[in-house]
């Protein structure tokens, strides 16, 4: 669900969005980490101005926590 949402979500901010992958890696501590790549003219655009962009993705996943009580954490990269 989570993967679904971001995918859509960062779909929609990007000019490229055919370049958008998504990769989620589990740490022993039940934290999620989750990379967004992208091409490298978007990561701009996913940060967003003074980080915003990826803040407001943040405050929506840990509104997933109360649900399914994993924690996770975002990254943008360009690939």
């Amino acid at each position: 669900m989570v993967e679904d949402f971001i995918r859509e979500y960062a779909k929609k901010i990007v000019n490229k969005p055919e370049a958008i992958d998504i990769q989620i890696t589990n740490a022993p501590d039940n934290t999620y980490e989750i990379l967004i790549l992208a091409d490298a003219q978007d990561v701009g655009r996913l940060i967003g101005r003074d980080g915003k962009m990826v803040g407001s993705l943040k405050t929506f996943i840990s509104g997933t926590k109360a649900k399914d009580g994993k924690n996770y954490r975002i990254a943008v990269q360009a690939h």
